[in-house]
């Protein structure tokens, strides 16, 4: 494995020690790839070089470690005496010394790093069964009739989310189940409340929340059991945990991530503003046509109303139509009698001529033709006059008011015999008559009770 140097004529070959040490480097530097190691930390120093040196020990052995300044440069916290951490080193040696060492290209906390490997795995697994895919995450109701909120009752989370939904829409019931958010009882404690928030059918959505922290303060809400509980609710749920740099198993199964627990109550539920703005848009156009509608109507009433006579009017007209035919049936008959006369005369004087005898009994046949011919003319007048007047009584029957009357209302009217149409034209105490088919009542008025909706019906 060895180059041999060249020997001092013995037959050995000799080594120096530099020699060994640099060959022990390559072997162990080519033959032990990258490792990670986990221990307690010793002995640190950084010198004013930037590099630090210590040693890394368990309860059984120790190992010199050292890092150098361009890679130590990287790490975010300062490692201390006696902390746990979590090296990934390459396998080398100091060949000063001969000292077997660590050579450290990245460190964290120890703690920290099983619980992010855990973490990544877990994520992985989840993802490779299908707990992430986007197309089984459910939209969210546009406004919630009940929300339900699984958090530490204490916390700062609860309060920030009852804030923000007592602000942007409070009407929006909301029920707390509390839970721990914190601690080995947490997990086991979101499961039962999810499984209890889905069969009791009372939420429309859910927020799963708590406030920020550590990994290891956040690690119940990326345990397996939270996700498939999460995986498994008929309730679209909400999660917000943490604060918005921190990413949990919960973010990412949930129907939707909100970056804080504010964030959250804001995803949830609308603003109530831009509700009161619509609904006020609608009453206002509402209003609008209601007020249309109301004044096409009141114009289509005054329309019908002067077009409506009163059937006193129409009494009297058809009474005067009624004389005007008497007259003129008078003036017929008359015009007729005399035509008749005249028309006797000239015969009569025709018959002087004639043999008394003779002339005797033709006046008595004209007569007789002329009378049974004037009967006859007559009838035909009466009779045609009858059916005219009949129909005018018809006529006025059906607009009578007597009709009414018959169908069982009345016409009221106050003690001076004025029409009572609204009931502001009385007072508690007045005198009334009311007009009945077949009499009249007279009675004291001993309430009033108004009508609203006749308020904008015109009087007549």
């Amino acid at each position: 494995m060895f180059n041999s140097p060249s020997s001092s004529g013995t037959g050995r070959d000799v080594l120096s020690v530099s020699q060994l040490n640099r060959r022990s480097k390559q072997i162990l530097e080519t033959h032990l790839p990258l490792v990670w190691v986990e221990g307690e930390v010793s002995n640190l120093s950084r010198p004013s070089s930037g590099h630090w040196y210590f040693t890394l020990k368990d309860d059984q052995a120790q190992v010199r470690c050292a890092m150098f300044r361009n890679r130590n440069q990287l790490v975010r916290f300062n490692p201390a005496q006696g902390q746990q951490l979590l090296l990934r080193a390459r396998v080398s040696l100091y060949e000063g010394r001969g000292d077997y060492q660590l050579i450290v290209e990245h460190m964290e906390e120890a703690g920290f790093g099983a619980l992010q490997r855990a973490f990544e795995e877990l994520k992985t697994r989840l993802s490779q069964e299908g707990l992430f895919a986007s197309e089984r995450k459910r939209p969210l109701p546009t406004l919630p009739k009940h929300i339900g909120v699984i958090t530490s009752p204490t916390g700062a989370a609860i309060r920030d989310i009852l804030s923000v939904l007592k602000r942007r829409f409070p009407a929006v019931p909301v029920t707390v189940l509390p839970v721990p958010v914190q601690g080995k009882e947490a997990a086991p404690a979101i499961v039962s409340a999810l499984d209890l928030a889905n069969r009791s059918e009372l939420f429309d959505v859910l927020i799963l929340a708590r406030g920020g922290g550590s990994l290891e303060d956040l690690w119940p809400f990326n345990e397996e059991a939270v996700a498939r509980a999460i995986y498994a609710s008929r309730t679209p749920v909400v999660s917000a945990v943490g604060h918005e740099v921190d990413f949990s198993i919960a973010d990412f199964v949930a129907d939707v991530r909100a970056p804080t627990p504010s964030a959250a109550a804001e995803l949830v539920v609308p603003e109530a503003l831009h509700y009161e703005n619509r609904l006020q848009a609608g009453l206002a156009r509402l209003y609008q046509t209601m007020q249309r509608r109301i004044s096409d109507n009141r114009a289509l009433l005054e329309h019908i109303s002067r077009r409506l006579r009163h059937p006193g009017e129409r009494l009297q007209q058809q009474s005067q139509r009624l004389d005007e035919l008497e007259t003129r049936l008078a003036r017929a008959f008359h015009a007729q009698l005399t035509r008749k006369q005249q028309q006797l005369g000239t015969l009569m004087a025709r018959q002087k001529a004639l043999p008394l005898g003779s002339r005797l009994q033709q006046l008595r046949r004209e007569l007789g033709q002329w009378q049974t011919q004037l009967n006859r003319q007559m009838h035909h007048q009466l009779q045609h006059q009858q059916q005219r007047l009949g129909e005018a009584v018809r006529l006025l029957n059906s607009v009578s008011p007597l009709n009414t009357l018959e169908r069982g209302y009345a016409i009221v009217t106050d003690a001076q015999g004025q029409v009572l149409r609204t009931t502001e034209q009385v007072q508690v105490g007045d005198t009334v008559k009311s007009r009945l088919a077949s009499g009249i009542i007279t009675s004291t008025v001993s309430a009033l009770e108004h009508d609203p909706s006749a308020s904008d019906t015109p009087n007549q």
